[in-house]
């Protein structure tokens, strides 16, 4: 999470540097044609490859893509698969499953002359199947008679599902002509999902880890991604210089 937070400061501080550049380069009170792009951005999160090499245990990837519906807003979608293997004193599991997250994004920054970076809130609803293996689990007790025993009976549960509300807020820079990078940080509130047989869902692919005294999770993202223009919009500007 540091990381991502200071991707994100980084990020931010090049928009705005950019948008001051910008500003400076304008004559005073002109009115000046902006176009627009509109298209199918698609690209990846780059999180998860980086966390598939440095974390024993863990493997995963996750499509990204959007598509701008009207000069503000735009349609998004995600799609991912995740193995976890989760190793704890009292428990040890493996959970492995796909995921899809659907919904839109809304750019609260209002770009200067030939700038098309974005800072975003958006909404998803997500949507998991999976499956759960416990491997082990120690039997607690304070008696000192009876030490603590672990049980090893692997048990396998299939045709697991969760649902959970999500709200985005992320960072978009144009780094070259059309292609972006971007990071973002995720809170989620679980609605449903399916429990196995005397045994929670430690981890959930696409929603990541789940607590047992809290409905809410969060999560965290960095990708690269491309700009596939499929129209453009001529929108006038007024700018206005010192």
């Amino acid at each position: 999470m540091k990381i991502a937070l200071t991707l994100l400061c980084c990020i931010s501080l090049f928009c705005g540097t950019q948008s001051m550049v910008a500003q400076k380069n304008k004559n005073a009170n002109d009115t000046i044609p902006k176009i627009e792009k509109y298209g199918l951005r698609v690209g990846a999160d780059l999180s998860k490859p980086i966390r598939t090499l440095l974390e024993d245990g863990y493997s995963g990837f996750e499509i990204i893509g959007d598509f701008r519906v009207t000069d503000k807003f735009y349609a998004a979608a995600e799609l991912g698969n995740e193995k976890k293997d989760w190793v704890e004193p009292y428990v040890s599991s493996k959970t492995s499953g796909s995921y899809a997250k659907l919904g839109f994004d809304y750019n609260a920054y209002e770009n200067w002359l030939g700038m098309e970076n974005a800072i975003t809130i958006g909404l998803r609803y997500g949507f998991s199947t999976f499956k759960q293996k416990l491997i082990s689990y120690r039997i607690y007790t304070d008696n000192p008679a009876y030490p603590n025993e672990t049980i090893y009976d692997p048990q396998e549960f299939t045709g697991l599902t969760a649902h959970w509300a999500e709200l985005i807020v992320g960072v978009k820079t144009e780094v070259l002509n059309n292609l972006y990078l971007s990071i973002n940080l995720q809170l989620k509130r679980k609605v449903a999902e399916d429990k196995p047989s005397n045994f929670d869902n430690l981890y959930i692919p696409g929603y990541n880890r789940t607590y047992d005294y809290s409905e809410f999770g969060v999560g965290y993202g960095y990708s690269i991604s491309y700009l596939i223009p499929v129209f453009k919009k001529n929108k006038t500007s007024e700018v206005a210089g010192d």
